[in-house]
């Protein structure tokens, strides 16, 4: 995949070390949060057009959560944070030992802890970036939703204008006890941007 955008592995090498670091960043802010052992598994990272990031996680008329955040500063762009439900319920059963009943809805309090989680992934990948790349680079407050997730997509595209045509993928998989609880986390950098960062890593697009 990494070929289509002309980065080369060497830079694909690097996004998936920005990944670890941030993994690890965000599994020791969960587990002071949630004063429990949280671990995450080294992530899987890839570069994929943004129109298939809805065929990732269901298709277009999956239901999610999504947590979505705005990044601002030198490369501007789009976090989301998306869970298909039933590993959401999982999630809130095994790390916040929330019980939520199949046919229920989400209160305020769960969707309220779903955020966090997105916002603690958001920040902590966000933090290695900067880190990596020098870059100024600010999340934004994180707002949820539950939707399809062609609906969630087209509400980023609509508040922020055209996003750029790639997507770095990030497979988030946290392990509690012997459960494994995916999701999957997307930077969306908005056109040039991509370019901004690699040149910030010392490598070109060319």
């Amino acid at each position: 995949m990494s070929e289509l955008y002309g980065i080369g592995d060497f830079k694909l090498d690097v996004l998936k070390e920005i990944g670890n670091i941030g993994a690890g960043n965000a599994a020791t802010a969960l587990s002071r949060l949630l004063d429990k052992p949280v671990d995450m598994a080294v992530p899987q990272v890839s570069l994929l057009p943004f129109e298939q990031i809805a065929e990732i996680v269901g298709g277009s008329e999956q239901i999610v959560i999504a947590v979505f955040l705005r990044v601002e500063g030198d490369a501007p762009g789009n976090m989301f944070f998306i869970i298909e439900e039933p590993s959401a319920k999982r999630m809130m059963h095994r790390l916040l030992s929330l019980d939520i009943r199949e046919q229920e809805g989400y209160s305020e309090m769960e969707l309220s802890a779903l955020c966090e989680i997105g916002n603690i992934l958001g920040g902590s990948y966000l933090s290695s970036l900067a880190d990596f790349t020098g870059l100024s680079l600010m999340p934004t407050v994180p707002s949820v939703a539950v939707d399809m997730a062609g609906a969630i997509l087209s509400y980023g595209l609509l508040q922020f204008g055209e996003m750029g045509d790639s997507a770095l993928l990030i497979e988030t998989s946290f392990l509690e006890g012997r459960d494994l609880l995916e999701g999957h986390f997307f930077l969306i950098p908005d056109p040039d941007s991509f370019n901004k960062i690699f040149r910030a890593l010392g490598v070109t697009t060319e």
